[in-house]
């Protein structure tokens, strides 16, 4: 049916008139204007013509608007590095390239707790952040996560807590059971137990970070008797929580249970059925979670093209799934075929981006289609190509991919549709003004020259 006024009131104003004055435009400024479907989705119900760009009214388009909420960004960082370089020196390059996203605007930066395996080795993230935390001024700092099988819960949520002041409020709480095995096996822990202790020691953190009075808990691997946090939270009621949900159910179970937000890596974990999981478990435990607080993580390498990004890091993403996820984890390739297709099969898969800012585009947009939406998407730094760039990689990301998703170009956008509409008619003003100026000022010559006479 027509659009008249009182159904165009009921959309914000704004949005109303950024539409129409595209309504108006030619092919070149349409090609600019329609890129604001990047952060307002228009389902055309049906089509007619649409009216002039001044003071129109829609006639037979019916366009149901819907502001996409506002994606972040940031880094999840294990961090990575080969066997064979300066450790030292790469835990100082890991403070740098924090200190660079955030300067790039970056959101957040989540480091992981690992104590085996040689690739990485941060074994308190805590601590690195703390330290990170003096070095920035906005970005949001995570633990990323701290593998709360391993610690006693009240020491965990006491270190979070001293984190959360020292950072006023810009510390996050990532958890999870542990990534790998080894690390268990060296502090005798059953792996298979891994996924329940997390659970309960999270359960009683929560407890922690919300009640004044004494808790008392008798578990199988640690006690509680009368306890509570001397210090309580910066950040109310506390700071952001998040689980690791990949391998398992697990973790999108215990997020729905306790209501905190969600890490997960990319595909296939990305869909609308895995998210069901935390609803469901959100719903038995008389819990919320939102998509907002869902991040989910995949590994990107991007350059001006994708013949540079390529040849930028497609040897170091071979080495990488080679050398830390096949020969050290032991973990299956995943696919028939060499050892140098592994990185254009990871790719092709989606579980990995290399190529350019375009390229990511495409796969985040692709990663909300068949997850339904989730509110982070943060990339997982590997060194798979050198130093600076890596460094301009994070940087066209931040120019090129966050304002697809942030709505910060919308009225830049809008604004040069609308000027680029009445281009020929400004020309036209500019024209005649010039004229009017030229007459004024033969006609002032003329007088003079009359009043000397």
């Amino acid at each position: 049916m027509p659009v008249d006024d009182a159904q165009a009131v009921t959309m914000p104003i704004d949005q109303v008139a950024a539409l129409r004055r595209m309504a108006d435009v030619q092919s070149t400024t349409l090609r600019a204007a329609s890129r604001l479907d990047l952060n307002i989705r228009m389902n055309v119900k049906r089509a007619v013509a649409l009216g002039g760009v001044h003071g129109c009214f829609f006639k037979e388009y019916l366009f149901m608007v819907q502001p996409i909420r506002r994606l972040s960004f940031g880094a999840f960082m294990g961090p990575f590095h080969p066997l064979g370089e300066n450790p030292t020196l790469a835990l100082h390059r890991d403070l740098e390239l924090i200190q660079w996203l955030d300067e790039l605007g970056y959101d957040e930066a989540w480091v992981g707790e690992h104590h085996s395996g040689g690739w990485e080795t941060i074994s308190s993230p805590e601590v690195f952040l703390a330290m990170a935390a003096e070095r920035t001024r906005n970005i949001r700092l995570g633990t990323g996560v701290v593998s709360l099988p391993y610690h006693h819960p009240f020491m965990a949520a006491s270190r979070m807590v001293l984190l959360d002041h020292l950072t006023r409020g810009r510390a996050m709480f990532g958890v999870g059971p542990g990534a790998l095995p080894s690390d268990a096996a060296m502090l005798g822990i059953d792996p298979t137990t891994t996924r329940a202790r997390m659970d309960e020691s999270l359960g009683v953190i929560m407890r922690l970070f919300t009640e004044i009075d004494p808790i008392s808990h008798v578990s199988d691997w640690f006690v509680l008797k009368d306890a509570r946090l001397q210090m309580r939270p910066f950040s109310t009621p506390h700071m952001p929580i998040a689980v690791t949900a990949v391998g398992s159910p697990a973790g999108m179970q215990a997020a729905g249970k306790y209501g905190t937000g969600v890490l997960s890596f990319g595909l296939p974990r990305a869909s609308k059925e895995f998210w069901g999981i935390a609803e469901a478990a959100a719903d038995k435990h008389g819990k919320s979670v939102d998509r907002a607080n869902w991040r989910l993580v995949i590994p990107v390498h991007l350059a001006h093209t994708r013949k540079e990004a390529w040849a930028q890091a497609g040897a170091g993403a071979v080495a990488f799934q080679a050398g830390y996820r096949e020969e050290t984890l032991g973990l299956p390739r995943g696919f028939d075929g060499p050892r140098e297709d592994v990185a254009k099969q990871m790719v092709a898969r989606k579980a990995w981006c290399i190529g350019t800012p375009d390229d990511l585009i495409a796969l985040i947009r692709d990663l909300q289609e068949r997850s339904g939406g989730f509110g982070g998407f943060l990339v997982q730094p590997v060194d798979w190509a050198t130093r600076e760039q890596i460094m301009r990689s994070h940087e066209l990301l931040a120019r090129y991919v966050m304002p697809a998703f942030q709505g910060s170009l919308d009225g830049l956008l809008a604004s040069q549709a609308d000027v680029a509409a009445q281009a020929r008619v400004h020309q036209q003003q500019r024209l005649a003004s010039a004229e009017k100026a030229e007459r004024d000022y033969q006609a002032s010559k003329t007088e003079s020259s009359t009043a000397l006479k």
